[in-house]
């Protein structure tokens, strides 16, 4: 029973024993989880509803707030039911999906953070052609991109993982993880350490140098225009770049962590580490862009008055008709 245990799930380690305190945090979990969707969703349904937002560089910024929901949905429902729970263990297809969806995720945040990258170049460095170069095909090939090519990558990765032979079953994570997985292992497979490798060089440092190079054009072309056009250029590109600046910090943080001697590390910082890459840039985000780009902040406002004088208008006549 127990060989048949170890084969058909993973046992998650990093969970902590807080005894009693694991309802406080439970609850404060789930509020950051609704804090999330709720943000989020309000910025996908602003940029719905606005024909002014339909363009490029929005439908990209709704595009991030899909993928937030995405990846929270991956980690928090099982995350919450650690939280209550005496055991962390998670059969084997769940957690591989867990991998899949989590790593998609990271996935989907880097190339939608490229195709905006090269959204703002464009506008800045070619903005007489803009409208001919970002129409709708190429919006929606740009974004077909983002969202295939992470998937097909981490299909072939993943499903290479699965077919590893294990001799332990414990992960030393709060989630399922592909190299925690890995280290696993009975065999030094030197193919799959290759094609991993290769699959990351391709689908990390590829948007990341593509990402510097266009960030590094655009910083270049706004010291050649004058005082007024740098200005609303910084205005424009500041909630992309620190949207970037974070993801980078958390994924380097979660990265590293990955690589080190877990035993070695302070228990809480190896959690708030961890937690930190799935949490933050999916709440920050919505937050960042929501008050930094007047376009969506006017329009959020403006959705929130009309829902407000709704309410009012149905208190004032609810009593007439009662009457």
């Amino acid at each position: 029973m127990e060989n048949d245990t170890a084969s058909f799930y993973f046992n998650l380690t990093m969970f902590l024993n807080i005894g009693h305190f694991r309802y406080p945090a439970f609850v404060f979990c789930l509020l950051l989880y609704a804090v999330i969707i709720s943000a989020n969703l309000v910025i996908i349904l602003v940029i719905l509803r606005e024909r002014a937002l339909h363009e490029p560089m929005h439908v990209f910024i709704a595009c991030l707030s899909v993928n937030s929901i995405y990846g929270s949905a991956g980690f928090f429902p099982r995350f919450l039911i650690d939280l209550l729970s005496d055991t962390h263990l998670i059969s084997r297809p769940a957690c591989f999906t867990q991998v899949y969806i989590i790593y998609t995720y990271a996935s989907y945040e880097l190339t939608i953070l490229a195709i905006m990258a090269y959204d703002r170049y464009i506008a800045v460095c070619h903005p007489l052609s803009y409208h001919r170069k970002m129409t709708v095909k190429a919006v929606i090939t740009l974004v077909t991109l983002a969202w295939v090519c992470p998937a097909l990558n981490l299909t072939v990765t993943i499903n290479m993982t699965v077919r590893l032979p294990l001799c332990g079953n414990k992960i030393r994570k709060i989630y399922c993880a592909s190299w925690n997985i890995v280290k696993l292992s009975c065999i030094t497979a030197a193919v799959n350490n290759i094609a991993a490798m290769l699959g990351a060089v391709v689908i990390a440092f590829v948007p990341f140098a593509f990402i510097f190079y266009t960030y590094l054009r655009i910083l270049v072309a706004c010291w050649k225009n004058p005082s007024r056009i740098r200005g609303k250029v910084i205005q424009s590109c500041l909630p992309h770049v620190i949207t970037f600046v974070i993801y980078s910090v958390t994924s380097f943080s979660d990265t590293a962590l990955s690589r080190q001697n877990l035993e070695e590390v302070n228990p809480v910082v190896a959690v708030v580490l961890a937690l930190e890459f799935i949490v933050i840039p999916p709440l920050l985000n919505p937050l960042v862009y929501g008050l930094k780009l007047p376009e969506i902040r006017r329009h959020i406002f403006k959705m929130l008055s009309i829902k407000s004088n709704r309410k009012k208008n149905s208190s004032k006549t609810c009593p007439e008709l009662r009457s």
